[in-house]
């Protein structure tokens, strides 16, 4: 006999929504696009690390969708539940359903949701996965106009489930150009902050060190909600100050929240707990990597007789279900990331199990590996895939230098990585970055050696894109002196590419031009188009114009463009077409020069080349002025005059670049008039290098 079901004292029809006790911050574009897959899947999992904000966002979204679900939106929360048997009774209770019968908790479920249009919502659920999942699977298939709306830090696996992973609050800094009193994660603590302190101000005074804090835990809404309960007794400065140990600071919060909830480090232990023993052994080895990595990174560096390398995909896939690991995926590929607070868990877990240092030096023959075959396969069609890859990796690469440098015995390693880097230093805009880190490790290996050449040579091509021509000669000499020494004959060579280098940037053409002719003798023959040949080919060829033997500059760089069309060369070509262009202007073709320019500029777009880009602005300016756009020309010397600025040394104080500089501007000025080339120059000032380079290539409405 089945017995009736009794409905509850103070049951409504609306549902049992918790109220919202704290002022809802941010997360516009999630709540949107939550809204949308709610009304295109009846079951949405909700998912992300531990304290990142499901609950909270979910509750807000339940809130403004309440009015369109006739029978109401229902709330369970299994946070506390431990036993995995009771959770078709937790979620009964939830509901009001009072069933005196000896029958199944899900059956009486299933009866009572039958035909009720609404929404029912499934709040923490990774630890009773299987439970939930089977008990979710039962009641959408009893009632079509049900929409259930989980959440858990992993997926339910049910294959009509839509997952909508929920990120930390953005950071300041993650959208250019806004404001930081507008970032969401500011807004978030300034919003605890007032309902601690009643008296809190987010002013100018304090903004700098609140979005700094915001940004060190991450954008994670409990951390910043913790910290900000601390205002009771520190500043922002001294909370800053105090962030060396974050999970130990980060603790005292409501005495009503969860245990799990109460310090930023029972938060995340949480997570722990939920993972398989092998994915707590990956996610400590793989917290030795500084932001994001690919999948071919851990499975060199984390895999061993204990983590196959076989298993680590499966393993990963595990760890971005549970929310430990974020995915990223754009054109260049997918890959993954341990933000900091959990790499920093993850780092105390990989302590204690003794491994940390092996897990260094693994990371470290990764990025070297890398580093070599990205220098083996720069010159190639593959370029600009090592531009953006090695832009990806400099934290990691960062990470292992510094490891390098400061572990005993594996100073040369650091060698290794730096010289092979080369094209990072130069290609990528990081010139100041590598000459602190070679000279740092060259003071670490002062004997020497064939790594030590090579580093130095790497060092004087740095100092020459600096604009440095003294120190880069030093360290050309250095290198020639000491590869003598050792049998070095390639270093010999290149050495000799950059005192040649250093030579017409100091203007001494008679010896660039014997210098850069040995090493294009010496180099003819040889594979490695980079750094030696090429180079070398256009730097004779500014020689060869500054001398006005221009046949001849002329045709090498024609020659030098065809190899580098055949070989998928770019970078060097961009600078063989502004080199072509100066060339062409000088013998009376500004059309064609023009062209050679801005195909340059257009080139350089694929890498970070300020100094190359600056370089060619000024010869196209030239070109515009020779063509009598003299205002055009004068906009131009505008922001370059601005743009250098944070480039390092105008001209990189090359006399064949400051003399036609200073000429054109004379010309500029004698066309315009004082008004007229004020008004184009200070125009141009507010240009930045990306717009200056889109008015070059005529993209940019000159007019205006």
């Amino acid at each position: 006999m089945r017995l009736p079901m009794a409905t509850p004292t103070g049951w409504r029809r609306e549902g049992n929504l918790p109220a919202e006790l704290t002022s809802f911050v941010g997360r516009t574009r999630l709540l949107a696009n939550l809204k949308r897959h709610l009304g295109e899947s009846r079951l949405v999992t909700v998912t992300g690390i531990g304290g990142v904000g499901k609950s909270r966002t979910v509750l807000r979204l339940a809130h403004q969708v309440r009015a369109q679900y006739e029978d109401g939106v229902w709330f369970a929360d299994l946070a506390r539940l431990q036993d995995a048997g009771m959770v078709k009774q937790t979620i009964a209770s939830a509901l009001g359903i009072a069933d005196q019968s000896s029958r199944e908790a899900s059956e009486t479920l299933t009866e009572w949701v039958e035909d009720r249009d609404m929404l029912l919502i499934i709040d923490t659920c990774e630890h009773l996965v299987q439970g939930c999942a089977e008990l979710v699977e039962e009641l959408l298939e009893a009632n079509s106009r049900l929409h259930i709306l989980a959440t858990s830090r992993q997926s339910l696996h049910l294959p009509y489930e839509r997952v909508v992973p929920v990120p930390p609050l953005q950071v300041p800094g993650d959208e250019p150009g806004e404001s930081l009193y507008n970032n969401e994660s500011v807004q978030l603590f300034a919003a605890r902050a007032g309902s601690v302190m009643p008296d809190f101000v987010l002013d100018e005074h304090i903004i700098g060190s609140v979005a700094e804090l915001c940004r060190r835990l991450d954008g994670i809404p409990l951390a910043i909600e913790l910290a900000a309960v601390r205002l009771r007794a520190l500043s922002v400065d001294q909370i800053l100050g105090l962030l060396a140990d974050r999970f130990s600071l980060l603790a005292g919060a409501s005495r009503t929240a969860l245990p799990r909830h109460q310090t930023l480090r029972a938060a995340i232990g949480w997570s722990h707990e939920l993972c398989e023993p092998a994915e707590r052994l990956l996610w400590a080895r793989l917290s030795v990597f500084a932001g994001d990595f690919e999948l071919d990174a851990a499975r060199f560096v984390c895999a061993d007789d204990r983590l196959p390398s076989e298993d680590i995909t499966d393993l990963v896939t595990g760890l971005v279900e549970k929310s430990i690991l974020l995915i990223r995926s754009n054109h260049a590929g997918v890959r993954y990331k341990l933000i900091d607070t959990l790499a920093e868990y993850g780092e105390e877990w990989l302590e204690k199990l003794g491994e940390t240092k092996d897990m260094r030096h693994r990371h470290l023959h990764y990025y070297l590996s890398l580093a070599q075959r990205g220098e083996d396969a720069w010159s190639g069609p593959r370029q600009i895939y090592w531009f953006v890859r090695m832009r990806q990796e400099h934290d990691n690469v960062r990470i292992a230098l510094e490891h390098a440098l400061k572990t005993p015995g594996e100073a040369v390693l650091a060698l290794r990585l730096l010289s092979s880097l080369w094209f990072m230093w130069i290609c990528c805009g990081l010139t100041r970055e590598g000459r602190i880190y070679l000279e740092r490790a060259l003071e670490a290996n002062p004997g020497a050696s064939k790594e030590r050449c090579k580093a130095l040579w790497v060092l004087s091509y740095v100092r020459s894109a600096q604009g440095d021509s003294q120190g880069a000669l030093a360290a050309a000499e250095s290198c020639s002196t000491e590869a003598v020494r050792v049998g070095d004959s390639k270093a010999v060579i290149l050495a000799s590419k950059m005192q040649g280098t250093a030579a017409l940037l100091q203007g001494d053409l008679q010896k660039a031009s014997a210098l850069l002719g040995v090493a294009i003798e010496f180099n003819t023959d040889n594979k490695e188009l980079n750094p030696g040949l090429l180079p070398a080919i256009v730097e004779l060829s500014i020689v060869l114009t500054s001398q006005h033997e221009f046949y001849e500059a002329e045709s090498l760089l024609v020659d030098c463009l065809q190899v580098c069309k055949e070989r998928g060369e770019l970078f060097v070509g961009s600078y063989a077409h502004w080199a072509l262009a100066a060339t062409r202007l000088a013998t009376g073709r500004p059309g064609d020069a023009l062209q050679n320019a801005q195909e340059g500029l257009r080139v350089k777009r694929h890498f970070h080349d300020t100094l190359g880009t600056l370089i060619a602005l000024e010869t196209t300016a030239s070109i515009y002025s020779a063509l009598e756009q003299s205002e055009l020309a004068a906009r131009l010397l505008g922001a370059l005059h601005q743009n250098w600025k944070t480039a390092g040394l105008p001209m990189l104080g090359a006399p064949w670049l400051t003399d036609g500089h200073n000429k054109l501007v004379k010309e500029c000025q004698k066309v315009l008039g004082e008004d007229g080339y004020k008004t184009a120059f200070e125009y141009g000032g507010k240009l930045d290098l990306d717009e200056a380079s889109s008015l070059a290539l005529g993209e940019l409405d000159a007019s205006s």
